[in-house]
């Protein structure tokens, strides 16, 4: 940036964000400098920030997030390499809808807006991203060729449609997945969640099961615990399918299956246990009134594994019983809540000595518990009547294959049903088919039509997109496109035909967009040459809270894509960093019916104590005392959130992007407080000063000045050591470690020193020249507004943006004295400077005999005499 094309503030030593940042995102606008294309000859680096859902307003999830992104992206541009950092929007799904039926408008015209808005926010903050990649998912251009694939995975048949029990949000009228299930309830509607059957489309994720486990291990960069959250999602269990005939036949049924990862239990199977929805339930219930009762009460049951575990256990008798395939015995057959028809056969054996849901369930109806494998030595005295015992050991009680390890009788009794014809190993997955039909409006549709004989057919390639209507007026939370007839008749190949009213889960969207960057905008789903000199990220950077589903999603897209030709790598994201939650303070009251209300900081008056520590808090206009509920995560329901737009206002850009960066390591939590940020502020007008107050000095000639790094004085040299140990710091910490508020600490650090460096003489300036060039490429990353300034002001050549990251200087880290501390039985006693490759005999001496240690060693005897080299000297004496 020339001078010419920066209007520098009145003032010189005055920092002025507000005119600073607007003067550099022009440059970048104008240069386009964050603008990249395909180059083979150079060093690629794609980093990527989990794209946000247009709400309205960033928050500062949102700021924390982006900004780690844009700091690694700068900082490695800075190493030579070709940097692509995109940005778009996730820009269909529910929220859209329920606020557009709340402010009486069409959910496009909202969503559009807010992209408008929020867009501004993000060049306020001034991330470096090529605007031209934009992608919006709600707009035809992005969804038509997610249309298109699906059709391709149809024809290829790895799509299907089947009647499928779901949790159905009876408010928002939808199918949530077992995570938008929280205590029973919807997610966003909090409304009791039912287990209904409806048709819904599938994509055969599980044909990828043993891949996306495997691949695992090739994901070197990603944290342990997403990946032994995935490995757990998808839940490879080796087991026996065990076969037990029905003593009298039901539902057209002779036998029941069962899977069990515990043959060596078998012979501790003390009833089985179907689920409400299994067939034989739904035909005795038919003329069983109170079964029927019981069967419709389990549509609520809870379904994730987690609350399965926790949740009261209640069943109810069948009559019917089982025979068990190596005794013989009759075992008798019940209904029980726990049991869900959409895992396995919805059917298990129950084994209640060994397997605590079943023993709770066996504990409240009286039925037997069976011990059949023995305690560990560790575990005598162990009460089976008081819990189950789950551990894996020696079998007992199991006829002849009673002593026998868990490994062997495993096998043994794995080979005996299979030999009787009432068994075979078997591998099984956790992992069910991705179910993405949904049944509200505001979505992609689902490109298929349906002829009179109900067969589905995918839509023909010349007529996508399927447009979604956008002009449509909301009637509560009915589909337009389901309650239009019109629009769901159509032709396919001259015939009529119907479409498919659901419309697409948003994870869709959200699971290929990464790739969709790389070759935006295109007339094709992707470019593979674009795509394959992109992909995979290099850096992936979002919250913890998609470790399983949208990053198996994606993992999942991404081996799709792949097999169709459009990209040759197996992974979509190399490097994933989660960053932690932000948290501010938060207040509430509780009224005598215990409703609680959360309170706006700014609308308190709060005390503190001497440490900062808050000591009280009333509501400032009506003086009612509030509790305080610590630093919790910033949300609206909490009233706790802080507007980035007013810190924004108040200190600029880079104050913001500086206290977000600093406050906390990047995958840790950030506690928000607003001390913390004036110290950023300041930290800035500091820096500011320094390098404004060095451009003015008479010494300044706007370039470096040779000198001889052998004719410095000690003074200087300490300078250059300070300097070029920040710089190997700094480098280690983003690039390796990528801790970055220990970097910022470093350079904190450093303004400290430099501030106390006197410029006496040209030598002197030009140290400091080279230290602030070196502090403002290191800043730049984090702070890229003022450096850009500063970077003009100092007439540095070149773009920032790509300059040279700041290289180490060996010879200064070389230093010729050490400061050594000499102790006596562990008190200091004196500090030596000495040369700093002097021989150790020579530095005991020297210890031995100075003025502020002999009068502690005399008449005494020496013990020994620890040294640690360059640091220290103990002496021993008694």
């Amino acid at each position: 940036m020339s001078n010419a094309e920066v209007n520098l503030p009145s003032s010189q030593h005055e920092y002025n964000p507000k005119e600073i940042e607007a003067n550099a995102q022009l440059h970048w606008l104008n240069n386009k400098v964050f603008e990249v294309e395909v180059k083979p000859d150079q060093e690629k680096f794609y980093c990527l920030c989990m794209f946000p859902y247009p709400s309205g307003r960033l928050h500062m999830g949102h700021v924390r997030n982006y900004t780690i992104g844009d700091v690694v992206s700068r900082f490695e541009r800075m190493q030579g390499k070709n940097v692509l950092q995109p940005m778009g929007w996730d820009a269909f799904g529910l929220p859209a809808e329920n606020a557009a039926l709340n402010n009486n408008s069409a959910p496009a015209q909202w969503t559009l807006d807010n992209i408008g808005y929020m867009k501004e926010q993000l060049q306020a903050l001034g991330f470096g991203y090529d605007w031209r990649r934009e992608v919006t998912t709600c707009k035809p251009e992005y969804y038509k060729w997610e249309q298109w694939f699906f059709t391709r995975l149809f024809n290829k048949g790895l799509v299907y449609k089947k009647n499928a029990t779901v949790n159905w949000d009876p408010v928002d009228q939808t199918v949530l997945a077992n995570e938008q299930v929280v205590d029973g309830k919807g997610w966003r509607s909090g409304a009791v969640v039912e287990q209904k059957e409806i048709p819904q489309w599938f994509i055969k994720i599980t044909d990828y099961a043993d891949e996306l486990l495997d691949d695992l291990d090739k994901l070197d960069e990603w944290p342990a615990q997403v990946k032994t959250a995935q490995r757990n999602w998808i839940g490879r269990s080796q087991g026996v399918d065990v076969t037990f005939d029905l003593f009298t036949p039901s539902a057209g049924m002779n036998q029941l299956e069962v899977y069990t990862t515990r043959p060596d239990t078998l012979y501790g199977v003390s009833y089985l246990a179907i689920a409400a929805a299994h067939p034989i339930a739904q035909e005795l219930s038919e003329s069983n009134s109170a079964m029927a009762a019981f069967i419709d009460e389990c549509k609520n049951t809870k379904t994730t594994e987690a609350e399965l575990a926790t949740m009261e256990k209640k069943g109810m008798p069948t009559g019917l019983f089982a025979i068990h395939p190596l005794t013989g015995e009759h075992l008798p057959i019940w209904i029980a809540n726990f049991v869900l028809m959409s895992y396995g056969s919805g059917a298990v054996m129950s084994v209640p000595a060994h397997d605590q849901r079943d023993w709770e369930f066996a504990t409240k109806y009286k039925l037997p518990i069976l011990q059949v494998v023995a305690f560990k030595e560790e575990h005598a005295g162990t009460d089976i009547n008081e819990s189950a015992y789950t551990e894996k050991n020696t079998l007992i009680n199991s006829a002849e294959y009673s002593a026998l390890s868990f490994e062997d009788g495993f096998n043994a009794i794995a080979d005996k049903l299979g030999a009787l014809g009432y068994g075979k190993k078997a591998v099984k997955y956790r992992l069910r088919d991705w179910g993405v039909s949904r049944q509200r409006y505001w979505g992609t549709p689902i490109p298929i039509v349906n002829d009179e004989q109900g067969n589905s057919h995918a839509v023909n390639v010349e007529d996508l997109p399927v447009i979604l209507p956008t002009d449509v007026i909301m009637d509560g939370v009915i589909s337009p496109i389901k309650a239009d007839p019109q629009w769901a008749k159509t032709t396919h190949n001259g015939i009529p035909m119907t479409r498919e009213t659901d419309t697409f889960d948003t994870f869709m969207e959200s699971s290929w967009y990464y790739a969709r960057y790389t070759s935006a905008p295109s007339d094709a789903m992707l470019n593979p040459e674009e795509a394959n000199y992109w992909l995979p990220a290099d850096q992936y950077i979002g919250g913890i809270e998609h470790a399983i589903l949208h990053l198996l999603y994606s993992r999942f897209f991404h081996k799709l894509l792949r097999d169709e030709g459009l990209v040759n790598s197996d992974e979509p994201f190399k490097r994933l960093l989660c960053q932690g939650m932000v948290l501010a303070n938060a207040f509430f009251t509780k009224d005598a019916s215990g409703k609680v209300t959360w309170h706006k900081p700014d609308d308190l008056s709060i005390e503190k104590d001497d440490k900062g520590r808050i000591i009280s808090a009333l509501v400032t206009s009506s003086h009612e005392s509030v509790e305080h509920a610590g630093m919790i995560k910033m949300s609206k329901s909490k009233n706790n959130g802080i507007d980035p737009q007013k810190v924004i206002d108040l200190y600029g850009a880079d104050t913001i992007r500086l206290y977000t960066m600093f406050a906390a390591p990047p995958e840790q939590d950030l506690e928000w407080t607003e001390s913390a940020v004036d110290g950023a502020n300041r930290f800035l007008r500091r820096f500011y000063r320094l390098a404004t107050q060095h451009v003015q000095s008479e010494l300044f000639t706007g370039s470096a000045i040779d000198y001889s790094y052998k004719n410095l004085s000690k003074v200087q040299k300490a300078c250059r050591f300070e300097l070029h140990s920040a710089i190997l710091k700094v480098s280690d910490d983003v690039l390796r470690r990528q801790t970055f508020n220990t970097a910022i600490a470093k350079m904190m650090e450093l303004l400290n020193y430099l501030q106390k460096f006197e410029v006496n003489d040209a030598i002197d300036h030009a140290i400091m020249h080279e230290a602030i060039v070196a502090m403002i490429k290191m800043l730049n990353p984090v702070t890229p507004h003022i450096c850009e300034s500063l970077y003009t002001q100092m007439q540095c050549p070149g773009e920032l943006q790509t300059a040279v990251w700041p290289v180490c200087d060996e010879r200064a880290l070389v230093e010729d004295e050490k400061l050594i501390v000499v102790q006596v039985n562990g008190k200091l006693r004196a500090k030596l400077t000495v040369a700093a490759n002097i021989d150790k005999a020579l530095l005991e001496a020297l210890a031995l005999k100075h003025e502020n240690v002999a009068p502690f060693t005399q008449g005494k005897q020496l013990r020994k005499v620890i040294i640690i080299p360059g640091k220290l000297v103990n002496i021993v004496a008694n």
